[in-house]
């Protein structure tokens, strides 16, 4: 059983002991440290629709069996601070963060493990732009939490909870609003997808806005159980059944998101896999053919994103892995789209926040507008390779002195480029390798990019080794 705490929340498994895994009583505690936190920095509840002079939180979930439970400690958690709590049900990420921003909330708490197995859940914090909070905000509530320095509203002062069902419409709108999401242009290329919803949210709000833009679409996996299907993370070796079924030839594009819906993968019409790392590279060049401009994804995501920013004349920057992190940088360098390569699209004319309904939206008026396969594409864009390893972690590693290591190890080799922002990320002329910690799992990522996947696995690997070697 695990319970991992960091500066972008708190995130466990369900069931056994207090200190140790995501339970009612850490969720109290977390949930108290974040609404004194709220609070302590100008939460005052002075949105119009609510004004009883009590600030208010807006809180969504996916579909995950724990959710009911999770859910009614937090809410009720948040009333006996003395907050109003809008509670918008299931819900996606993005639906969530853009209702914060919509409802001028003072914050949002998301409760979703993202792409963990189903004995996962977690609370993914906002502020009252609906958006992450920064390090050194998510290390003041980590403070506060440790603390335990609360103070509960009296009777009179208790929190009003009240049910809102209009935050997914609100996202629908909100995505078709934006000037590049082209309705005429796909409603007359008369679209047919396949939809792996894995039995969240992506089952309720992805059919209504194919429905909207005029696409026929088949649901797998539609229910939102929170029983998944299988594993939840939209990877190759993951997602055998809608490949099966998009090989039958009656599909344009076969369509994949995570429990929460932040996340975005794309198979072609003939059942490959478009690939997780190409899902922000093809909708950044349809954005950027329109808009040009600068880019940003993370250290671990392809180069692929740099050659087709230089190619529209903009600038490319690399940020810590972390959507905080790379919506910090988008910030700070103009960018006019940007995201991880995980399948995250994070589109400022929206929201500062990754988004899938966004990313088909655009994937789709690009696709309509080009007039070719989904096959075709892909073509259009240079072949890399990404391999995805990992070391799992002991509790006496010391992950940090690792990491310093391979630091030096490399320092000295003028053919690489050692960045440390984030772990290490090891630049060759050529291909990549970079480590680091995960911030959701007790294990190191090893990612490491080459022109062919034997390359870059070797690659990978060669550096497991050298870590394996140090412990």
């Amino acid at each position: 059983m695990t319970l991992i705490k960091s500066i972008s929340g708190i995130r466990g498994t369900i069931g056994g002991h207090v200190g140790e895994t995501l339970n009612p009583l850490d969720i109290v505690k977390f949930t108290s440290a974040y609404a004194t936190f709220i609070r302590r920095n100008g939460g005052c509840g002075q949105n119009a629709d609510f004004n009883q002079n009590r600030p208010t939180i807006v809180v969504g979930r996916d579909a995950r069996i724990s959710g009911v439970m999770v859910d009614n400690v937090v809410c009720g958690t948040l009333m006996g601070m003395g907050y109003d709590v809008v509670n918008i049900g299931l819900a996606t990420t993005p639906t969530t963060e853009l209702t914060v921003r919509i409802l001028g909330a003072d914050g949002g708490i998301i409760i979703t493990a993202s792409h963990n197995p189903r004995q996962w859940n977690a609370l993914k914090l906002l502020n009252k732009e609906g958006e992450f909070l920064t390090a050194a905000d998510g290390a003041e509530v980590l403070q506060l939490a440790e603390s335990g320095d609360f103070e509960y509203a009296e009777v009179d002062n208790l929190g009003r909870y009240i049910n809102c069902d209009e935050a997914d419409d609100w996202h629908i709108e909100d995505v078709l609003g934006l000037e590049l999401v082209d309705e005429d242009a796909i409603r007359k290329a008369h679209f047919k997808v396949c939809v792996d919803a894995i039995n969240s949210v992506g089952g309720i709000i992805l059919p209504k806005l194919l429905e909207r833009l005029g696409v026929e679409c088949k649901v797998l996996n539609s229910e939102p159980t929170g029983d998944f299907a299988h594993n939840p993370e939209p990877l190759e070796k993951n997602l055998s059944g809608i490949m099966e079924e998009m090989r039958t030839g009656e599909y344009d594009l076969g369509i994949v998101v995570d429990p929460d819906v932040d996340r975005l993968a794309f198979i072609c019409e003939d059942g490959k896999m478009f690939g997780e790392e190409y899902t922000l590279v093809s909708v950044s060049d349809y954005v950027l053919s329109k808009t040009p401009g600068n880019t940003v994804s993370n250290l671990s995501s392809t180069r692929a994103l740099r050659d087709v920013t230089e190619k529209h004349g903009g600038v490319y920057s690399a940020a810590a892995v972390g959507e905080v992190n790379v919506t910090t940088k988008m910030k700070e360098v103009g960018a006019v789209i940007g995201g991880e390569g995980n399948g995250g699209v994070i589109y400022p004319e929206s929201h500062y926040g990754r988004d899938a309904l966004v990313g088909i939206a655009l994937f789709l008026s690009s696709l309509a507008n080009k007039g070719c396969k989904v096959s075709e594409l892909r073509a259009e864009f240079p072949d890399y390779f990404i391999a995805k390893n990992r070391i799992d972690l002991t509790p006496s590693t010391d992950v940090d002195a690792i990491l310093v290591k391979v630091k030096e190890m490399f320092a000295k080799d003028e053919t690489a480029t050692v960045n440390d922002i984030d772990g290490v990320k090891i630049d060759f002329p050529d291909k990549w390798v970079h480590l680091r910690k995960s911030n959701t799992e007790p294990i190191i990522r090893v990612y490491s990019e080459a022109a062919t996947i034997e390359e870059a696995d070797s690659l990978g690997k060669r550096l497991m080794q050298v870590v394996y070697d140090m412990q």
